[in-house]
């Protein structure tokens, strides 16, 4: 294996043997096959493209393989091989549409030269893991370390914006053109493009992830209301529980339905924490609040949950031979654990079934407390919008001197403590603008608020980036300024995994400039693509706390 995706990888470097996140190397190899046929289907469908539509389900496909190649996603190789073979079924259909097309079109047979990916084909579960294991799967199999490096920034971005795709096609909500760049940009590795094209390439991911964000908070906003300022339980209650995790709210919804009046509650985990600022989800009773905090802490978490637990995108880590809720664990849609019951997806125009999930939560204990309290969210755009006027005044009266935005992923590595750090030392005239699970390393702090403007503003889940986007530009529209970055903004972000990179390329496709970026920068950025990126957008790595939050003070 050679796995480089995620911010935690070895040395800094990439994962050779197992990764730090505890995938195997087996389990890396396959995702790479995956990845590798979706090139395939990738190569058809540009060319059939040229001709006639390509019908939107096979960019759907693309993005639901590449979603399960996500850090903390998948884990039961069974289930990636079940998508190897529908990938390669997929592309036998595709190709033949498209060999078709081109000979209705232009009276002969189609005669370039095929990539590997569009011709490689194995239903046998040995030769499947034969071909994983090959060197031309490796991501490192070109001689030059430019080209490695954007290849993969390409295709990271993708899988985030793929991801985003996904959480909005399953509510109902497709853009032709995303999956259209996807394909593009998987097929664009098949060729010895310039390093320009490469980096135009990567700008264009950019763009598309902006396009994707603004397509899932459509859906999001459209489906269940704009989030709304909203105090969150943080404690427990007496009845039986189902704690659900990941992104999904459309899971979120019908688990919703189906456990009223059943005498178990539901809790949010981790990512789906902003489901509690939907005002469709506040009407039921039984949604108690949120339980615990960020990804990594689900093996004690999940533990003393007491209750099955459902984990509806990534997020999901190994499970300790210690722990004892394996049995209490399903998966749903991407995510696969070994030993996990899985929930089938849902037929069109139906609904998952939770039954087996609630007949199994009737049996257990209440959740044992955690914490108690309470925790303030649901700023999203529309609702930081709707306050426009008062935060303009604040600053206009220098009352708040800077918004400091710090947005991301959480993870495992202690280096992250910075960015508690830099919550607890900031002074007290600046506000912080988070999405995504990088607020939990702040926003159980009490550090109060600016006029009744509290000093942590979370937007919502990783996706929800593009509202502190949203709110920056109409922030630069109220002060009469030309450019974002004349903005008393300052981008302090954490990554961690593929989601958090298309957020990134959006920044940078945004104009915005002068990004730190931490803990450390992306392994996969060889020193010249680095050097592009500092010398266009001044992106540079955290640095100590003191002289961060000095030079950020300083508009630096």
């Amino acid at each position: 294996m050679f796995c480089f995706q995620c911010q935690e990888t070895a040395r800094n470097q990439g994962c050779t043997v197992r990764g730090v996140c505890g995938k195997p190397e087996e389990t890396a190899d396959i995702q790479d096959l995956l990845i590798h046929v979706c090139k395939g289907i990738s190569f058809y469908g540009e060319r059939l493209k040229e001709i006639e539509p390509v019908d939107k389900k096979f960019g759907n496909f693309i993005c639901q393989a590449l979603f399960v190649t996500i850090t903390n996603a998948a884990w039961d190789d069974d289930a990636i091989i079940a998508r190897i073979k529908d990938a390669l079924k997929a592309r036998e259909e595709i190709k033949t549409i498209f060999l078709s097309a081109f000979s209705k079109k232009y009276g002969k047979e189609f005669s370039e030269s095929l990539p590997d990916c569009a011709t490689w084909h194995s239903e046998d579960r040995l030769e499947i893991l034969k071909k994983a294991k090959s060197e031309e799967m490796r991501i490192n199999a070109s001689d030059s370390e430019d080209v490695r490096s954007l290849r993969q920034l390409l295709v990271i971005g993708c899988k985030g914006i793929a991801a985003y795709a996904e959480h909005a096609a399953v509510l109902g909500y497709e853009n032709e053109e995303i999956y259209g760049f996807i394909m593009e940009a998987l097929d664009s590795t098949n060729k010895n493009l310039p390093v320009d094209d490469m980096v135009a390439m990567v700008m264009r991911a950019g763009e598309t992830s902006v396009k994707t964000m603004a397509l899932l908070d459509q859906a999001n906003t459209s489906t269940y209301g704009h989030p709304e300022i909203t105090e969150v339980n943080l404690g427990v209650g007496k009845n039986p529980g189902i704690l659900i995790s990941g992104h999904d709210l459309k899971d979120m919804e019908e688990l919703l339905k189906q456990t009223e009046e059943t005498g178990v509650d539901v809790y949010t985990h981790g990512e789906m924490l902003p489901a509690n600022y939907y005002p469709a989800f506040k009407k039921y009773k039984h949604f108690i609040g949120n339980y615990g905090g960020s990804w990594w802490h689900q093996n004690k978490e999940f533990e003393s949950f007491n209750g099955p637990i459902i984990l509806t995108t990534n997020c999901l880590i190994p499970v300790k031979k210690e722990n004892t809720y394996l049995g209490r664990l399903f998966t749903t849609g991407i995510v696969s654990y070994p030993g996990a019951a899985h929930i089938p997806d849902r037929q069109k125009g139906g609904s998952k079934d939770f039954s087996k999930v609630i007949e199994l939560a009737r049996t257990c204990k209440a959740p044992q407390e955690l914490e108690s309290g309470t925790l303030v969210g649901g700023f999203a755009h529309n609702q930081v919008i709707a306050l426009a006027d008062k935060v303009v005044e604040a600053v206009k009266s220098g009352a708040i001197k800077r918004f400091i935005v710090m947005a991301g992923c959480d993870g495992r590595h202690p280096s992250r403590n910075y960015f508690t750090q830099v919550a607890e030392n900031l002074p007290k005239d600046t506000v912080i603008l988070t999405a995504g699970c990088a607020k939990y390393r702040y926003n159980k702090l009490k550090l109060g608020d600016i006029g009744g403007i509290p000093r942590v503003l979370d937007a919502g889940q990783c996706n929800d980036s593009y509202s502190l986007a949203v709110i920056a530009l109409k922030l630069k529209e109220a002060f009469g300024l030309k450019d974002i970055n004349e903005l008393p903004v300052s981008y302090d972000i954490a990554w961690y995994e593929q989601k958090a990179v298309a957020v990134l390329l959006a920044l940078l496709y945004l104009g915005v400039k002068g990004m730190r970026l931490g803990p450390t920068l992306p392994a996969f950025l060889s020193p010249n693509v680095a050097r592009v990126l500092v010398d266009k957008f001044n992106i540079k790595p955290i640095g100590t706390v003191e002289e961060d939050i000095s030079a950020m003070m300083s508009g630096k």
